[in-house]
């Protein structure tokens, strides 16, 4: 049965993400804790791992229950920052370690998500799986750290998200919250690096796209793609369902109505 797999979101964009039992639908339509932090130059540009690949020298945890943001860098320095309470002295550390004037901002009302007018991120742990057998020596961890996405489906095939984009496409339920799909995830240059040591797969691009167009299901809608590299779904919740929790294990159903 098609089910939620996982729920990861990432608290500071650009950092790692962190896994949820259960997690609700902001009023913004996204989930809760995803993106809301992030740091931001003071030419109002953001930090994040499109910018530079050292972010790959960081692991990092958040707990939300109480705002704290734990760091480790490659040199194994350990820090601690309470995000509730001292934001200034996190953006103080984070300016210093990326060499930039950076402060910390928050917005608990949607975060800073790249697409503001839309909400979260799908895909299938299939498609997952199909991805890391493309790559010598990624594991399917690996996949799911490279591509981000904050709601994984568990029980159906890969490239089921495909599906939820271009004429006709149907919506889908988790847990009776209604999902619609808006455009599929073009990526950009952070699934090519190794999320451990930021270091880039050989021809990791060229590679995806071969594959993606080898295996590019018959019942997807191509004219809803722009190109093949492209993967994930990204999805708009209405707004009657916002306010509302997801649960992993909650049933996924496919809608027509």
């Amino acid at each position: 049965m098609a089910r939620l797999a996982r729920l990861r979101v990432y608290p500071v964009k650009g950092l790692d993400g962190i896994d949820l039992e259960a997690a609700d639908v902001l009023e913004g339509g996204t989930v809760a804790h995803d993106r809301e932090y992030a740091l931001f130059d003071t030419g109002g540009d953001v930090l994040n791992g499109k910018r530079t690949e050292r972010v790959h020298a960081l692991e990092t945890d958040y707990d939300p229950a109480t705002g704290l943001l734990a760091v480790e860098t490659s040199d194994g320095e350990e820090r601690q920052f309470d995000l509730e309470a001292d934001r200034e002295t996190a953006a103080t550390w984070f300016s210093e370690f990326f060499d930039v004037e950076l402060s910390f901002e928050r917005d608990t009302s949607l975060g800073f998500v790249d697409r503001r007018e839309m909400g979260p991120s799908v895909v299938s742990t299939a498609t997952l799986e199909t991805v890391a057998s493309w790559f010598d020596g990624m594991t399917v961890a690996g996949a799911r750290r490279r591509l981000r996405a904050n709601i994984e489906v568990a029980g159906v095939d890969p490239f089921w998200e495909d599906r939820f984009v271009g004429a006709n496409a149907p919506a889908f339920e988790i847990g009776g919250i209604r999902f619609d799909g808006v455009t599929p995830c073009g990526r950009c240059v952070v699934p090519r690096r190794d999320p451990d040591t930021g270091d880039p797969t050989e021809e990791f691009r060229t590679r995806f796209v071969r594959k993606r167009e080898e295996t590019f299901p018959e019942w997807a809608d191509l004219d809803a793609f722009d190109h093949y590299y492209s993967l994930m779904l990204i999805t708009r919740v209405p707004a009657s369902d916002r306010g509302r929790t997801l649960r992993v294990g909650d049933p996924v159903e496919i809608s027509r109505n």
